[in-house]
């Protein structure tokens, strides 16, 4: 028996693509590691800030400790619908109160593992979320 391709019996040229081709353009996470994250491009060894539309380099808090409100206005000055910090590679909780303005502008703050905020950043950007990654990175 001569075997003829599904595709072929049935009049198809190929296979039906499932997933939309969407291409967000802008600044996005390609790798993590301990230590360092990629943009695009660039390999980034210091804290982070990562927007669709912008990049900030030597962002200066390392660690959860070093947060400051200046530092959270940084963010909101983005204008974000959400922010993803990312806090390096164990789960540690910023003071509750210093999130609280973020909040009470209806902006959602997800704190998680910097790999997790990378991930789930590249997620929401790909479906056109204002989003923002700020990655802790010591």
């Amino acid at each position: 028996m001569n075997a003829v391709p599904l595709a072929a019996r049935f009049g198809y040229l190929g296979a039906m693509q499932l997933v939309q081709d969407f291409d967000p353009g802008g600044f996005t996470i390609v790798a993590h590691d301990v230590g360092m994250v990629q943009v695009n491009g660039e390999r980034l060894a210091s804290s982070c800030v990562v927007a669709p539309d912008r990049l900030i380099r030597d962002w200066s808090p390392r660690t959860v400790d070093e947060l400051t409100a200046e530092h959270l206005v940084q963010l909101v000055e983005l204008e974000p619908e959400m922010v993803l910090l990312g806090v390096g590679a164990r789960l540690r909780f910023p003071d509750r109160a210093l999130l609280r303005p973020m909040e009470q502008r209806g902006i959602g703050v997800e704190v998680m593992d910097t790999p997790a905020a990378c991930r789930t950043y590249n997620l929401l950007m790909g479906d056109g979320r204002r989003v923002v990654a700020a990655l802790l990175i010591d």
